[in-house]
């Protein structure tokens, strides 16, 4: 039985969510979480920056011992996970590929919507990936960068964000979609205002994919298939048996979070992603990314 943990990481928060999916599924699993909040939003920048954001995060996963890496980041599984996966030991598991094959999977019609920051929708690596697996799908991708802001300031229902909406969902209905994939991590904490925005232009049938859920299936098959499946096994007993407020502790007690910038704003708005308090996170400085990177490659 593999024991190591399995490392997480995202350009901030929204990597929580997806994290919160693989505890889910796997409960029993240690974990490094890294959340690089000194570089937020990785969305506007250059492909080049964000692959070597990644890779300093990754080359810090790799030495820390994990056995698996989650790019948690749609923008940097779109721009990085090739160079991750080639460089890295670990295997790396990405949320761009995961959700892509389970819309595909959901839509009856071949009419597939994304919506994701800017960085995700030009990289043009949701239409790739959809079209790898079903070159007869149609896809219609619209960038909504105005939502991540929204989510962290705790806009994820009411008027404001009906409007924001409102600049990109009717494009997206127009071209008849019945699959919308969120290829953002911050948007499954939108997931039901989505859904009842749709449902009020009409469209209840749309089937909503998470990105986050699916990059967490993946993972739970690649552990388990390496080993990791007792010690899950194990941890959702465990959990099982235990109230609600043990419950808490003990998911909290198998991980170490850390965030590049401001650990306590992390830890404050963190909660809100996660779906629980987030008790202690470290300071990585980003000297120390950098070091382990360029040592890795003397």
């Amino acid at each position: 039985m593999d024991s190591r943990p399995i490392g997480v990481f995202d350009s901030g928060y929204g990597g929580l969510t997806v994290l919160r999916e693989i505890r889910k599924r796997l409960p029993g699993e240690r974990f490094i979480y890294v959340g690089d909040t000194a570089r937020i939003p990785y969305g506007p920048k250059s492909p080049e920056v964000i692959r070597r954001f990644a890779l300093e995060i990754g080359i810090y996963l790799e030495q820390s011992g994990v056995k698996a890496i989650v790019v948690a980041c749609n923008t940097a599984s779109s721009f990085g996970l090739a160079e991750l996966s080639r460089r890295l030991a670990p295997p790396v598991v990405g949320v761009v590929n995961p959700g892509a094959r389970v819309a595909v999977r959901c839509s009856k019609r071949k009419r597939i919507g994304v919506i994701g920051t800017r960085g995700t929708i030009s990289s043009s690596a949701y239409q790739n990936a959809i079209l790898a697996v079903d070159p007869a799908a149609k896809v219609a991708a619209v960038s909504t960068p105005l939502l991540v802001p929204l989510v962290e300031e705790g806009f994820t229902s009411g008027k404001i964000l009906e409007c924001v909406l409102d600049l990109s969902l009717p494009r997206l209905i127009e071209e008849e979609i019945d699959v919308l994939v969120l290829g953002c991590t911050h948007y499954p904490l939108l997931r039901e205002s989505i859904a009842e925005y749709l449902a009020a232009k009409g469209r209840p049938d749309i089937v909503i994919v998470d990105s986050a859920e699916a990059a967490a299936e993946e993972l739970a098959r690649i552990v388990k298939d390496r080993g990791g499946s007792e010690r899950a096994e194990e941890g959702l007993r465990e959990r099982e048996e235990v109230g609600e407020e043990r419950r808490g502790e003990e998911g909290r007690g198998n991980g170490i979070f850390y965030a590049t910038d401001d650990p306590a704003r992390f830890a404050l708005l963190g909660e809100k992603f996660l779906g629980e308090r987030i008790p202690a996170v470290q300071h990585l400085p980003l000297e120390i990314l950098a070091e382990g990177a360029a040592r890795r490659f003397l």
